[in-house]
């Protein structure tokens, strides 16, 4: 029987915890990151990565609930604030508006960065036998990939 959260043993989650904790805070900055060049981009792709943009503020909300909920069923209090984020997170915030293209490069640069902690995460949580947290991971470190390759291709002529 595989074990739950309930019978990893406190060290172990601790582990988990922490790498979910950090993967929560670089979602959390990146959501705030792609709504901001979402509100600011111009330009002639102001179209595509606009809407591109809020679909990657969109999932990443999403993304921050599912880990968030997960740090929960492991039986810790989910960080929230932003001062928390700011302080654990490896996303540089957005603070000035950049052109699309500088956009596109740091967002790029963002959800690869997201995906290495989400593959940190996974390999943590399957070492600790936690294959939720493990699919978690997996399935969130895709998702960060697939708009990292996405939005390379925007800056390929």
């Amino acid at each position: 029987m595989e074990d739950t959260a309930h019978e990893l043993k406190k060290n172990e989650k601790t582990a988990i915890v922490e790498g979910l904790h950090q993967a929560l805070a670089d979602t959390s900055v990146a959501t705030m990151k792609s709504q901001f060049y979402h509100w600011n981009v111009k330009g002639m792709s102001f179209g595509s990565l606009h809407a591109m943009f809020q679909e990657i503020y969109e999932d990443h909300f999403v993304g921050q609930d599912d880990l968030a909920e997960r740090v929960r069923a492991l039986g810790a209090p989910a960080e929230g604030s932003y001062k928390a984020f700011l302080e654990r997170t490896k996303i540089k915030e957005a603070t000035e508006v950049i052109s699309a293209e500088d956009m596109v490069k740091d967002m790029t640069e963002t959800q690869e960065t997201i995906a290495a902690t989400l593959r940190t995460l996974a390999e943590e949580a399957g070492e600790q036998r936690d294959p939720l947290t493990e699919d978690l991971a997996i399935a969130r470190a895709q998702v960060h990939e697939k708009f990292a390759w996405m939005l390379r291709a925007h800056l390929e002529g």
